[in-house]
């Protein structure tokens, strides 16, 4: 499974983004799919997810900003809104083989796109 990811840029604060991720092979819908972030110096951490079930998780720092949507099971697009400066990371779409909670947690996502870099200046 090779996952790509586009969408990435720079914008102001308050602004909005689009990222998108295609997967190179037909993902059934028993696999997992979401998107994680990595800024210089810190730990990759999960941004929001959807589950086997349709089931969306988001992390508590961008719910009511971002929302992902999945128009066919091998795609995953993340609608970013009112943008912060501490949102600048590298966004990388990731997925998990079947048997997968779904959940935001780095490990147990097995495929990883190359990354899409979002800067939000102040």
């Amino acid at each position: 499974v090779q996952l790509v990811e586009s969408g990435g840029g720079s914008v102001q604060a308050g602004g909005s983004l689009r990222l998108s991720c295609v997967a190179s092979k037909y993902i059934y819908r028993s696999y997992c799919m979401g998107w994680f972030r990595q800024a210089p110096g810190k730990e990759r951490e999960g941004v929001g997810s959807i589950d086997s079930s349709g089931r969306i998780r988001y992390a508590e720092s961008v719910k009511g900003r971002f929302t992902i949507s999945q128009d066919t099971v091998n795609t995953l697009d993340l609608q970013m809104n009112t943008l912060k400066p501490e949102d600048t990371a590298k966004y990388y779409c990731a997925a998990a083989s079947p048997g997968c909670s779904g959940g935001l947690f780095a490990g147990e996502y097995a495929y990883w796109g190359q990354g899409t870099q979002v800067t939000v200046s102040s």
